[in-house]
């Protein structure tokens, strides 16, 4: 009677949607190529995030909204792992489960994209009332308050959605993440990098966080070669000050980060969603010292008159 050796498969969970599926792919590849015995499989699931698209999300509650059906995958071992953009996954992670890595960030900048009519201009350059779609309260605060000119409307759906919304003309431009379009192959549709003095970028955004159970040291095994540690460490500093301030992935708070040898140094900002107010501040820290950083300047900006903006930002949502 022989006896199997093989690992038993590695089972990836991940979202329907194409830049999901384009992600995980890239994940499940790496992870072949340096455990070439091994197998991995991916499992597909749909999000209550990916269901419900007549509806703004800071509206539907973002607590799980494009990660829970994964988790409860992890939870109930169907799956083994979950690929997510680390700036969708919440910063207080279901019990039993833990960020296992973060990988190499790609471009965390907004980026403008513009229909036929406007091609050649930038957002300062847009004339007055012309229409912005975005569905992040984080981007629409911030362009609020540097251009009170222009119109915004919410839009929803894939960045495919999106963009064929845009040339149809229900749009004059939409606002879509760098990363994203880098990724499936459209960054000619960028027609502005918006520099962080307009727009500091989502918590994690560009960077993929992979999800796993708690203390799985078989799986964490795996990820270390995936880990990007310059990544990691300006994501936590992000993730802290986004957990320190208690906002959800759908609240006007952005970040910048940079990493000067062993110093790294964070950017923070709170807005009002009218863009009426807007508080901002940096400090530096050790490396080593990222996510004390992050509520570092959590603290700071709620002693500069942060915390009275949340709260108003959430009772209009709730109300809304």
């Amino acid at each position: 009677m022989t006896v199997s050796t093989s690992a038993p498969t590695v089972r990836i969970g991940s979202r329907k949607s194409q830049l999901a599926l384009v992600q995980t792919y890239w994940v499940q590849e790496e992870l072949q190529k340096h455990f070439p015995d091994r197998q991995f499989d991916v499992e597909t699931m749909e999000t209550q995030g990916d269901k419900i698209l007549d509806v703004a999300l800071a509206k539907i509650g973002d607590k799980g909204l494009f990660t829970q059906e994964l988790e409860d995958g992890m939870l109930g071992r169907r799956t083994d792992l979950a690929v997510h953009s680390l700036k969708d996954l919440p910063t207080n992670l279901p019990a039993g489960l833990m960020l296992g890595c973060v990988t190499k960030r790609v471009n965390p900048a907004d980026a403008l994209v513009l229909n036929a009519k406007h091609q050649g201009k930038d957002l300062a350059s847009l004339p007055e009332g012309a229409v912005i779609g975005t569905s992040s309260l984080r981007r629409l605060a911030q362009l609020r308050y540097h251009f009170p000119h222009l119109t915004f409307k919410d839009v929803r759906g894939n960045v495919n959605t999106r963009l064929a919304k845009l040339d149809s003309n229900e749009y004059d431009a939409i606002i879509l993440a760098a990363a994203g379009l880098e990724r499936l192959d459209m960054a000619n549709r960028i027609d502005q990098l918006i520099p962080p003095e307009i727009s500091l970028h989502a918590v994690g955004q560009g960077a993929l966080g992979i999800e796993c159970r708690d203390g799985d040291q078989e799986i964490l095994s795996l990820l270390k070669v995936l880990e990007d540690e310059d990544s990691r460490d300006r994501c936590l500093a992000e993730r802290a000050f986004l957990r320190q301030l208690e906002g959800g992935c759908q609240v006007p708070i952005g970040v910048n980060t940079h990493l000067d040898g062993d110093n790294l140094t964070l950017t923070g900002m709170v807005a009002s969603l009218d863009g009426q107010r807007l508080i901002k501040d940096t400090l530096s820290a050790p490396r080593n010292e990222a996510e004390k950083l992050g509520q570092d300047l959590a603290f700071k900006l709620r002693e500069q008159g942060a915390g009275e903006i949340l709260a108003e930002i959430l009772a209009e949502v709730g109300r809304g």
